[in-house]
């Protein structure tokens, strides 16, 4: 991974312990907006840390391909993941 692990690392860490807190939350009974509020904190931080292995992705290893005639294949890759992150 060309992405800054470290960054990426603690992006996923703070975004667990943020749903560890949703969880203690239901657990707990609580308001269903304080809730959802949390959840889409959560998100937040899960689609900072895409953008920042999509980003590297593209800085790195489909800069690369294109240098080498095999973009085609790294551009299907990208197709494929934003359908994904669309659904």
């Amino acid at each position: 991974m060309q992405a800054d692990q470290q960054k990426v690392a603690r992006l996923i860490k703070t975004a667990r312990g943020q749903l560890d807190g949703v969880l203690r939350m239901i657990e707990e009974d609580r308001y269903c907006l304080d809730i959802a509020g949390q959840l889409v904190a959560s998100q937040a931080i899960l689609k900072k840390a895409t953008r920042e292995v999509l980003s590297a992705h593209l800085e790195h290893c489909v800069a690369d391909a294109v240098e080498s005639q095999e973009a085609r294949e790294k551009i299907a890759e990208l197709v494929d993941i934003f359908d994904k992150m669309t659904r």
